[in-house]
């Protein structure tokens, strides 16, 4: 088949997405002046953008135990509460853990 029909080859790029291993995402281009450069070097670049935002407490435990050895886990971590990110596992926590940091940091302060 020389020119599948749209829905054939929507449908072909997603069965070829879902079979990529993990071990075989490309990482992501970076600028290494830029603030998110260090997103270069996370774990997190080796699987799908879905598992760090589950819908339940399995899927947030295996985030978690992807950032467990991450190299930059602390400017992950530091990036979503500075920029104040409410959805998914960011740094090896969650959005309630995250909510909890800056609270007790404002305590700090205060």
């Amino acid at each position: 088949m020389l020119n599948p029909k749209p829905s054939q080859r929507k449908l072909s790029l997603r069965a070829s997405s879902r079979d990529t291993a993990p071990d075989a995402v490309a990482p992501r281009p970076s600028d290494d002046d830029s603030v998110t450069s260090w997103m270069s070097g996370g774990n997190c670049r080796n699987y799908p953008p879905a598992v760090f935002f589950p819908s339940d407490g399995v899927g947030v435990d295996r985030a978690r135990k992807i950032c467990s050895d991450c190299p930059v886990v602390d400017q992950c971590l530091e990036y979503a509460l500075e920029h104040r990110i409410e959805h998914g596992v960011w740094g090896g926590c969650s959005e309630r853990e995250r909510r909890r940091i800056l609270k007790r940091r404002r305590v700090a302060t205060a």
